[in-house]
């Protein structure tokens, strides 16, 4: 049977629109994890408990493309009540998924609950970690990719292989040890891990180090590493000895291609470069030396891993290669400037990353929040805009659905744009308007840099500066192509700003990444609300609904039946 041109172009429209549906529907990934502690792993020869995933540290890849649903069924086998959080994935329309004390009720030891999320119109690299108790300084933690749709084209060549690369400070000794000294202020405000582990392996050649990490490569191709800071203090600065890196991508966008020698990858942020192995074939250092540290040596505090090509019989020696000076956060902050968003490539989506900008975008609010430490009732304690942050047994989103916050949180006494006169502790929670842009000013008052995430959002990072922040910086900023991320830094004693659009109702956590600030009071919520019940607007709460506080410990409030699981929309 012979078909006219009208009647291919037809078919093969129709054909790519069946395929595009296909891939935009996604599937269901379903995990069990038995999270326990593993005394025998030993990141750096000492006996010290070490959280794991299914006997794994790191834990597991989630491996998902856009659009799919992720079930990840976790089993607490610790002696303490557990949550996790999914860091950068926007949990679109439902933030009972979210993992932190202001959403869920936590999992108690010898339980389960099963989490429902959508990896919906993201692309990228990003981790997931424990976010109650401290125990992300024991582990726990893991990557996780967000692949585009075959629809979508990737803006590089198909890379020979991917490596998930995990690289964080790590403490000795027993993370709840560290943590109940937390009150102290020698430990609050001065204590900082003595090691940097990549892939939860000890440095290359140091002396507290049984093995480290080591990747294979074949010369003449090119790879895509994915790292990640899941560390709890340090910034680090991240090289290859003699290998350029090309900077694609990061938590969920694409950034213009710059190559780099090296690149500042900090605490909570994710990033994708490409490397081609292009060199003799060798060994080579791979290395993570933190900022602000003079630290360029194996018995100091700095990662290291190996390069491995294929053929090569020789071991890595010499001296580390040499990166910018750790202090010089001109460098830094120029570095960051760089990064930018790519406006011609689609990504979870086919229209461009750049058909969204913010040029002349109308602030509905401004937030400027500083960071600092101050003490309360005689406890070391970090503050924004001097208040600290105080985690009810109740979490904010359940006393939000079911009694409107009553006797658990008031909304709105929180200064967002002032200086509480006296360091106070509180439980506080900010309005933002419903599908309206916020401009977050970062403020940063520490002599470490900082670094904010905001849950259920990414956000146009559109400037940083140093000394007082003014509105008049606002000249200063980039509203071309800024960068759409959840992390960002704040340099010491300067400012970072972003713009971030309010369309994900629900209550969020924007907190300090970095953990011993977040565990002591550097964070709020954000109650981002509609009216309107239309499941568009936000979710109902999932059937498997964990309920505690006020609420006690049943299946539901009487007078709010379960509902069913959620299934997509």
């Amino acid at each position: 049977m012979a078909f006219s041109g009208e009647q291919r172009l037809l078919i093969v429209c129709v054909t790519l629109l069946a395929i595009f549906v296909a891939g935009a529907k996604g599937i269901d990934i379903f995990l069990e994890w038995n999270v326990a502690i593993d005394t025998t792993i030993k990141p750096v020869s000492l006996d010290q408990p070490v959280i794991t995933i299914n006997g794994m540290f790191p834990g597991p890849l989630i491996n998902s493309t856009t659009n799919d649903f992720v079930h990840v069924n976790v089993f607490n086998n610790l002696d303490e009540p557990l949550l996790f959080t999914w860091n950068g994935i926007q949990q679109r329309l439902n933030s009972w998924q979210d993992g932190v004390s202001g959403t869920n009720c936590p999992i108690l030891p010898g339980k389960n609950w099963t989490y429902v999320f959508q990896v919906k119109d993201q692309i990228g690299s990003f981790f997931y970690f424990p976010s109650i108790n401290f125990q992300k300084a024991g582990g726990g933690f893991g990557p996780i990719r967000v692949n585009n749709r075959n629809v979508i084209a990737v803006p590089f060549p198909k890379p020979e292989a991917e490596f998930d690369l995990l690289v964080g400070d790590w403490f000795y000794g027993d993370y709840k040890k560290i943590r109940s000294m937390m009150n102290t202020s020698l430990m609050a405000y001065h204590a900082n891990p003595p090691i940097i582990l990549m892939n939860g392996k000890g440095p290359f050649g140091h002396q507290m180090t049984k093995d480290h990490e080591s990747f294979t490569v074949t010369k003449g191709e090119t790879y895509r590493f994915r790292i990640s800071n899941v560390g709890s203090s340090y910034t680090f600065n991240f090289r290859i000895q003699n290998h350029k890196m090309v900077l694609v991508e990061t938590e969920g966008s694409y950034t213009n291609q710059i190559t780099l020698d090296s690149l500042d990858v900090h605490v909570g942020q994710s990033y994708s470069v490409l490397v081609a192995a292009d060199q003799n074939e060798a060994d080579y250092y791979i290395v993570a030396s933190p900022k602000l540290l003079s630290a360029n040596d194996f018995n100091s505090i700095v990662g290291i891993g190996v390069l491995h090509y294929s053929n090569s019989n020789s071991q890595v020696t010499g001296p580390l290669p040499n990166g910018p000076d750790p202090h010089d956060l001109e460098f830094s902050m120029t570095q960051a400037k760089s990064v930018r968003w790519n406006l011609t490539t689609g990504a979870a989506r086919p229209n461009p990353q750049g058909t969204f900008n913010v040029t002349n975008v109308t602030l509905s609010h401004t937030f400027i929040l500083r960071g600092s430490k101050a003490e309360i009732n005689g406890l070391p304690r970090y503050v924004v805009n001097n208040v600290s942050y105080l985690t009810p047994e109740t979490p904010l989103k359940l006393a939000d659905h079911f009694v409107n916050g009553s006797g658990v949180y008031k909304i709105d006494w929180f200064p967002t744009d002032s200086v509480n006169s006296e360091a106070v502790d509180g439980v506080f929670v900010a309005s933002g308007i419903h599908k309206g842009w916020i401009e977050l000013v970062f403020i940063n008052n520490f002599h470490d840099i900082d670094s904010w995430h905001l849950d259920g959002f990414g956000f146009h990072v559109v400037g940083f500066g140093i000394g007082d922040w003014t509105p008049e910086s606002r000249d200063t900023y980039n509203l071309f192509d800024p960068v759409v991320r959840s992390t960002v830094q704040v340099y010491p004693g300067g400012w970072t700003a972003v713009y971030a659009f309010l369309d994900n109702p629900g209550m969020w956590n924007l907190r300090s990444q970095l953990l011993k600030n977040w565990y002591l009071g550097q964070e709020l919520y954000i109650r981002v609300h509609d009216t309107d019940p239309n499941p568009a607007k936000e979710r109902p709460p999932p059937g498997n609904l964990l309920l505690c506080g006020i609420f006690g410990d049943s299946d539901a409030p009487a007078s709010a039946p379960a509902q069913a699981p959620w299934t997509g929309g």
